[in-house]
């Protein structure tokens, strides 16, 4: 299975080529990026990624999908993007949760022990999840929430590892690190829950409100 991995979740914005081969490996075709830029080249990205990996768009058989938490324009347009593929080849599609991505880079760094992973919620707040590194894989022992400054400072504090994206511009001690699509799609290797299109959503927390207008008023003259 041919898999492109999308991942806009962070400023480093980054495109992949994985090939899952028979043996349970995989194998990393092509590979494109884009660092601090504002806007998302996304077809510029996949364009790039296709021709490094000598593909043609129809050899595509997957699309993953980085869902953050984080930013939420780079996110819509990764989905869209796949949503768009999948209309049009209807190809499969996987959601994967870019603390996860995280997780498993800090894992293949030949780091061992627990990690805190952190991504800007704005608000002055962190979306915030800790994972265990063994010698035998990654788990999940606190799952993704949003915390003050205060937690993560305290955790820092206390000797604990803490990374995530650009985390050491808010943070002295943290360490910068960025999901990158490779890590992305290696990881779609081992999944098999594919999902419709309409299916895939940001990772977003809060709970989203609405103030509702008030009413136009007529001024007569």
């Amino acid at each position: 299975m041919k898999i492109l991995a999308v991942e806009f979740s962070s400023e480093q914005r980054s495109v992949a080529i994985v090939e899952k081969l028979a043996a349970g490996s995989s194998l990393q075709r092509g590979h494109a990026e884009e660092k601090n830029g504002r806007a998302t080249h996304a077809f510029q990205l996949t364009e790039s990624a296709l021709r490094q990996a000598a593909m043609e768009r129809e050899e595509i058989d997957c699309i993953a999908v980085g869902l953050g938490p984080g930013s939420y324009t780079g996110i819509r347009a990764a989905i869209a993007l796949a949503q768009g593929w999948q209309l049009a080849r209807g190809i499969k599609l996987l959601g994967i949760s870019s603390v996860e991505c995280l997780a498993a880079q800090v894992f293949e760094n030949e780091i061992r022990g627990s990690a805190d992973l952190i991504v800007d919620a704005q608000r002055n707040e962190f979306y915030r999840a800790r994972y265990e590194l063994g010698e035998n894989g990654v788990w999940e022992i606190e799952p993704l929430r949003i915390v003050a400054r205060a937690e993560v400072e305290r955790r820092i504090a206390e000797g604990q590892r803490v990374a995530g994206p650009a985390a050491a511009i808010f943070f002295t001690g943290a360490e910068n690190l960025f999901p990158d699509a490779a890590m992305l799609g290696k990881i779609a290797c081992a999944k098999t829950k594919f999902v419709p299109g309409e299916k895939l959503e940001p990772i977003y927390l809060r709970e989203i409100s609405f103030v509702k207008a008030p009413a136009a008023r007529v001024i007569l003259d």
